[in-house]
């Protein structure tokens, strides 16, 4: 079994940048190297959406609302992913959900932007 633990959430400015982290164990580097990995987000009273996407061999994904503005990133060896958010507006703000292989979820952190 799969945990994933997120981090990095927080309150932050419009026009801000925030880093959030996800950390794999259960699994292999070996394992996590092959899983697809993805950033989901989910607003108050909206249905959860998928932000970004990391293929095992690197290709990425983004939303429309956050390209040019979010970066995925993998570090297989150590079982993580990132994003790095930059340009954060209000409508950023959800609680944000690692996902690994389609199946595994985190338990979310808040990203709150705000003045």
């Amino acid at each position: 079994q799969v945990q994933l633990v997120e981090s990095g959430g927080g309150l932050v400015q419009p026009g801000g940048s925030l880093r959030l982290s996800c950390a794999a164990s259960g699994a292999s580097a070996g394992i996590f190297s092959i899983y697809a990995m993805a950033w989901y987000r989910q607003a108050p009273g909206k249905e959860r959406e998928l932000v970004a996407r990391i293929s095992n061999g690197g290709t990425t994904n983004y939303a429309d609302p956050v390209k040019g503005r979010f970066t995925i990133s993998r570090d297989n060896a150590k079982k993580t992913v990132h994003l790095q958010m930059n340009s954060l507006n209000p409508e950023d703000t959800a609680v944000y959900y690692c996902n690994a292989h389609s199946r595994y979820w985190g338990q979310g952190t808040q990203v709150t932007v705000s003045s």
